[in-house]
């Protein structure tokens, strides 16, 4: 990643919808944020959730395509940092980059009073990545239980070229540019970018934009009677994601989360026009839209210089994927599993951070 560039840190919450929770959402727990006593601003947790099991083998996945990852220090190569929970009741945990499996420990003899960082390593090339978290329970010298809890994840993405200016534009789910197939209602809340959000239950429906930035993020929120959709991205070929909350029960009308979810979002885009389709995959159960579609931003920047992923010829698009294939092995030295993060960034990502936090609180 090159320092002098645009670069723009994002967090990754346990609540978005791109990332996949294994064997399913059952064996994982939550707080319920639609319920009348959470409190976020509270919370030690990032926006007053996490996601915390004790089955052995429940895992995480996160699939992504030359995209830096980051908590908020400036460094020079690629690099992810992972934040969860400490304690007694925590034991072993495998994570995993690639074909690279390191082990750690969670355990304790305190409750951390802050996000845990569980993992970090610099040593990424900048390329096709998928990592694994994985619960493996007490284990060796652990002294612990079998408990895990993931808090989020940050990434650093490149924006624009060293000297160049963003722009960040926000399109709300009444905006004309994008275009609806099916049957779409809508919903109203403070909690809402511009108010507002729209839904469906219909089986294929689906909206679409074409457009131009460097970066593109889609926000909605998440409920239990939520379920998969896929995403396509230049015509390519289909992500599917889970718009489930996980928890409060299957189908459930409740742990709703109305702060903007991450649904979608792919960096190091060209300056040619891209496409963009979602739809929803209702099945037997009529399920509602993967999370109600709320708004996207598009990053723009006054000039376009998209990183050439390691082993390629051509320059790719950087996205969050489904998949569960990786196509580049990685070296994970430099790993970690204690931090304190610092504030180091740019002066151009100050003033990226300092306009996008006009429109979406979650893009750090």
């Amino acid at each position: 990643m090159d320092s002098s560039a645009v670069n723009a840190n994002v967090s990754v919450d346990d609540f978005d919808s791109i990332l996949l929770y294994s064997p399913d959402q059952s064996v994982w727990t939550t707080p319920d944020p639609s319920s009348p006593d959470f409190n976020a601003a509270s919370s030690q947790w990032w926006m007053g959730t996490y996601h915390a099991t004790e089955t052995i083998n429940a895992s995480i996945s996160f699939n992504f395509t030359g995209i830096f990852i980051s908590v908020f220090e400036r460094t020079t190569g690629p690099a992810i940092y992972i934040y969860g929970n400490s304690g007694p009741s925590y034991g072993s945990y495998e994570v995993t980059i690639d074909s690279n499996t390191t082990t750690l420990s969670a355990y304790s003899s305190s409750n951390a009073s802050e996000p845990y960082l569980l993992y970090g390593s610099s040593a990424l090339e900048y390329a096709n990545h998928t990592l694994t978290l994985k619960n493996v329970g007490a284990k060796g010298s652990d002294g612990g239980g079998n408990g895990f809890l993931f808090d989020y994840l940050r990434m650093t993405v490149q924006l624009g070229p060293k000297g160049a200016t963003v722009t960040n534009k926000t399109l709300e789910e009444t905006d004309s540019s994008i275009t609806y197939t099916g049957v779409w209602g809508n919903n109203t809340s403070p909690a809402f970018s511009g108010g507002g959000s729209t839904f469906t239950n219909e089986n294929l429906a689906s909206f679409s934009l074409n457009f131009q930035g460097s970066a593109i993020y889609v926000f909605g929120d998440k409920k239990n009677d939520h379920r998969e959709y896929n995403v396509y991205l230049d015509n390519g070929t289909a992500q599917a994601f889970n718009g489930t909350s996980g928890c409060g029960g299957a189908f459930g009308q409740t742990c709703e989360q109305q702060q903007p979810c991450l649904k979608f979002f792919a960096s190091n885009l060209d300056g040619s026009t891209h496409s963009l389709k979602i739809e929803n995959l209702a099945g037997v159960n009529q399920s509602y839209f993967g999370t109600d579609f709320d708004s996207i931003v598009l990053t723009v920047p006054s000039e376009y210089a998209p990183r050439e992923l390691s082993g390629t010829s051509t320059s790719s698009n950087a996205s969050v994927t489904s998949s569960s294939t990786s196509s580049t092995s990685t070296n994970s030295s430099g790993s970690s599993n204690a931090a304190s993060p610092l504030i180091a960034w740019n002066p151009m990502l100050l003033l990226f951070m300092a306009c996008i936090y006009l429109f979406k609180s979650r893009l750090h």
